[in-house]
């Protein structure tokens, strides 16, 4: 078991304790229905259906090891706990792109959480990681794989 720990928000911890609940319930009961009837077909040695079956069951034991790891790693994210005008996980982020005088606005979460349809960015990614740790009014510039480019930092909000 890995030591690293993993913060994210409480959505997002009970998200994955409903994922394990599923996986170690309903998906555990589906895999062993069919691992009952494929073995009903005779040898399963030569049984094409048992082994698919079988590779289904290895899978759904592995995504469970991984989420009962993770949460086990895992700590919940208090609002209060997050300091006042620093970019920190669990922080939103309204920025400029002083390239294109875009508005954006990310949300820092942890690798688990990061959604880009929703701007939630992970704080491991390149855009996460420069800026962590700024502040209000801060211009930051960040290396991106098609570049470099420059934020200006207009207001950052607790929360997820």
């Amino acid at each position: 078991m890995n030591d690293n720990i993993i913060y994210m928000s409480k959505e997002a911890y009970e998200k994955l304790q409903q994922q394990l609940m599923f996986l170690k319930t309903t998906k555990r009961k589906e895999i062993s229905a069919q691992l009952q009837e494929a073995h009903m077909h005779g040898d399963v040695g030569d049984n094409a259906e048992y082994e698919a079956a079988k590779e289904k069951q290895d899978f759904n034991e592995m995504k469970i090891r991984e989420l009962e790891d993770k949460l086990a790693r895992s700590r919940i994210i208090k609002e209060e706990d997050l300091p006042d005008g620093k970019v920190v996980l669990g922080t939103t982020v309204s920025l400029i792109d002083l390239d294109t005088n875009e508005e954006l606005k990310y949300t820092l979460v942890s690798e688990v959480e990061a959604d880009p349809s929703q701007d939630k960015i992970s704080v491991s990614s390149p855009v996460g990681k420069g800026l962590l740790g700024h502040e209000e009014g801060d211009i930051v510039e960040i290396n991106v794989p098609k570049g470099k480019i420059k934020y200006e930092i207009k207001k950052i909000t607790k929360g997820l």
